[in-house]
């Protein structure tokens, strides 16, 4: 009877650590949002992955708080981490677009709304940028085209920013 009072009660201090957490990671990714000036779809993104991943977190403690073996749980975890690794190793693309996103969601001066030229000696991409998602970048051309290109080709190739979006605009999103 202790053990179980002794469990809920872990559990309990787990979820309170849990929402405290959430807290100050919405706190902190508001604020590097802001000082970055990234886009709220950008936001969003950024806030999912860290949810994900203390989810994860809380879910291996809570396993062990109830008495999993951590043999088990190395073990289960392991087996998917294989099961991804030889799913996005089928899929480099994917993998590489992912990838390509982290880098332009965090360290790629270009913005929605800015004004670019794509530096590419076969195509003439220049044009407005439309939306940046986790595998495409779409931007719509000065010939009136919307196009898609992969986030991989983007980080491949040079990129002349031409206009920014102005500070009012970029302060308004």
């Amino acid at each position: 009877m202790f053990e179980l009072k002794k469990e809920i009660l872990f559990t309990l201090v787990l979820i309170a650590a849990i929402i405290l957490i959430v807290l100050l990671v919405k706190r902190a990714v508001r604020q590097f949002t802001l000082l970055r000036k990234i886009e709220v779809n950008r936001k969003k993104v950024i806030l999912n992955l860290c949810y994900l991943l203390l989810y994860i977190f809380a879910c291996s403690v809570l396993a062990l708080i109830w008495g999993v073996e951590i043999k088990q749980l190395t073990l289960f975890i392991s087996s998917v981490l294989a099961v991804l690794g030889i799913g996005f190793f089928a899929q480099w693309s994917i993998l590489s677009n992912l990838t390509a996103s982290v880098i332009l969601f965090l360290h790629h001066p270009v913005r929605i709304g800015d004004r670019i030229r794509i530096l590419d000696a076969d195509f003439d991409f220049t044009g407005e940028v439309k939306d940046i998602t986790g595998f495409y970048f779409f931007m719509k051309t000065d010939k009136g085209k919307y196009i898609s290109l992969p986030n991989s080709l983007v980080i491949q190739k040079g990129i002349e920013i031409m206009e920014k979006l102005s500070q009012e605009e970029e302060n308004y999103d």
